[in-house]
């Protein structure tokens, strides 16, 4: 494989835990390079989070030199020539050079080899095919560099037969031309994912709420979303997912604050649709349950929004919501359906409002009542709920001692019969 260039030495690749796993791997003899993602990142300058590495050393050898210099491994994925190695905290992922023998779905018989194209051949994209040495010396077996400097996302090899290997690729496609992409799609690649759109209800829904989950984080979201509709593909994922409109003006809106991106507000965004198509799109993707409540509740607000320059009523709503983020969720959310002049002052300063408020909660409590000799009974939480209304009437001002002395004033207002019953029960 020919050298294509060479990348800066990158903290992350000279750091002693990366030095420490090569090391081990280089006393028995074992080629090894960085691959994938953190290569592709690296070389763009953007963050690396997971650093994946590849060997041509058969995954029980890759186990025994790491044990043999300390470095505690995991055969997390040995069958497939995985294993983790964990040193110094940090996980890095190892998996010996493959060549697919069979393909069958997103599964495939492979064997072992020593052959680092043909295991860069298996790979997705171009992109994600290249590869680099400790030292920084890059390998581009399929024009991966050229492709990233131009902003193209493009398949290895055939498009139709990448993705008819594993359908998820059709939505990594989109997913990487959202973060990755620049100008018009790959054609060839844009022409499979239409053609083999049908496909994509034999995927799993946690495959692919994790693909679009990580579109929708991107800045330009809502323009890939629209060419996913019009190239006919989120007709068989979300068909009530069709707002692009109301999406773009949430990222714009998001931008304008420097609010960092969130997947399910997003999603909230581009729904066109009620609870029940909201409820039908968490069941499709899986979602979890504490996802599943937060859409249903941006999708349909439990409560109402109030002017952005009433701070007082602002905390109430807030305060009967009972979760902050939420309210801010739903402010911006609420921004993005507007079609007027957007007021990016008042919103700043509801969201200000909001987050100055994550927990409110009554200083005094049913034990207090109790303290101050109301026996048990309905009467506890009567009264109790007397002092919260008052409380939040004063804009949840009043503390402690002043929430005791108001208690102790609505018993003492209270018909001597009643507290004579109550003394006796």
């Amino acid at each position: 494989m020919t050298v294509a260039a060479r990348l800066s030495p990158q903290p992350w690749m000279t750091a002693p835990e990366s030095r420490a796993v090569f090391a081990a791997l280089a006393s028995g003899g074992a080629d090894a390079r960085f691959v994938g993602g953190c290569v592709r990142d690296a070389w763009l300058g953007r963050p690396v989070k997971d650093i994946d590495i590849a060997t041509h050393a058969p995954p029980e050898r890759v186990m025994e030199l790491l044990q043999d210099a300390g470095i505690r491994v995991i055969p997390t994925g040995i069958a497939h020539g995985t294993v983790t190695a964990l040193c110094g905290g940090k996980p890095y992922e190892i998996t010996t050079l493959r060549r697919d023998v069979e393909t069958f779905g997103r599964h495939a018989r492979v064997e072992f080899t020593d052959d680092w194209i043909e295991d860069a051949a298996r790979r997705d994209l171009t992109m994600n095919a290249l590869s680099c040495t400790p030292d920084g010396t890059m390998f581009d077996p399929f024009g991966g560099l050229a492709d990233l400097a131009a902003g193209r996302v493009r398949f290895v090899g055939d498009a139709r037969r990448r993705i008819e290997e594993d359908v998820l690729r059709l939505l990594r496609f989109f997913r990487f031309h959202a973060h990755y992409g620049r100008g018009e799609p790959d054609a060839e690649a844009l022409a499979a994912c239409r053609d083999l759109a049908p496909q994509l209800p034999t995927l799993s829904g946690e495959r692919v709420r994790g693909e679009l989950f990580r579109l929708l984080t991107a800045p330009c979201a809502a323009a890939v979303w629209r060419l996913m509709m019009g190239q006919g593909i989120m007709v068989h994922l979300l068909p009530e997912a069709m707002d692009t409109d109301r999406l773009e003006r949430l990222i714009a809106v998001e931008r304008d604050l420097g609010i960092t991106p969130d997947p399910t507000r997003r999603l909230a965004a581009v729904l066109d649709s009620d609870r029940p198509g909201a409820l039908r799109a968490a069941d499709a993707l899986r979602l979890s349950n504490r996802e599943r409540d937060r859409l249903l509740a941006l999708v349909e607000p439990p409560v109402s929004l109030v002017p952005a320059d009433d701070r007082k009523a602002l905390r109430r709503a807030v305060y009967r919501l009972g979760d902050a983020e939420l309210f801010g969720d739903l402010l911006l959310i609420a921004a993005a359906v507007h079609d007027g002049p957007l007021d990016l002052t008042g919103l700043r300063k509801a969201l200000a409002v909001a987050e100055d408020l994550p927990c409110l909660r009554l200083p005094i409590a049913g034990r207090d009542l109790l303290d101050l000799g109301l026996p048990r009974g309905p009467a506890v939480g009567e009264t109790l709920k007397r002092v919260e209304a008052w409380w939040v009437a004063e804009d949840f001002q009043p503390g402690r001692d002043a929430c005791l002395e108001k208690a102790r004033g609505l018993l003492d207002d209270r018909p001597a019969g009643n507290q004579a019953s109550e003394r006796s029960a």
